[in-house]
């Protein structure tokens, strides 16, 4: 592959995801909060408790999340902000589960806010894509989506489709969504 023909395959994407952007802003499509969550830390004998951070705003488009500005993530973990709740000592995964949602509630999300955080941010670099064991990976030229880790790279979807696929979904909900 040539340099002008991997310039030609991120202008490509970048050209999809800014477009994609686009038509889910026009027609004010439903998005969700991006955080990032801070562990617990001590600083200066004080122990500040774990906090979800905001970081912007994303659209959901199965497992990418895109922002206003093109920028991909691959989707990562998910919460609400809303009040955690007793503990119950169910099992360890639902404390875990609570204290994330106890961080959220407690960061500045408007109540029962869906959060994504530990999203990875996609680079967009032809060596990165064609390398990439994620989401979205290069196939000769051609930008693909592991729409899901079971379906392999045979599943793998062409990103233009699944993005058109995607934004209609978000754009036009099917009825009762």
């Amino acid at each position: 592959m040539t340099e002008e023909s991997d310039a030609a395959v991120i202008s490509g994407i970048r050209d999809l995801v800014t477009d994609a952007a686009g038509r889910l802003a026009a027609a004010g499509a439903r998005d969700e909060a991006l955080g990032e969550y801070v562990p617990a830390r001590r600083t200066m004998l004080v122990t500040r408790r774990p906090v979800m951070v905001p970081r912007g705003r994303v659209w959901r488009l199965g497992v990418l999340l895109l922002d206003a500005d093109g920028a991909l993530y691959r989707e990562g973990l998910t919460t609400r902000a809303v009040p955690p709740g007793r503990t119950q000592f169910q099992s360890e995964s639902a404390e875990v589960r609570r204290a994330y949602r106890d961080a959220a509630h407690r960061g500045r999300f408007s109540e029962g806010e869906t959060v994504n955080f530990d999203a990875t941010p996609i680079v967009l670099e032809v060596a990165e894509l064609r390398a990439s064991a994620g989401v979205l990976f290069l196939r000769g030229d051609e930008p693909l989506v592991r729409w899901s880790a079971t379906a392999g790279d045979d599943g793998a979807v062409p990103l233009e489709r699944y993005l058109r696929d995607r934004v209609d979904l978000l754009v036009n909900p099917p009825a009762g969504a």
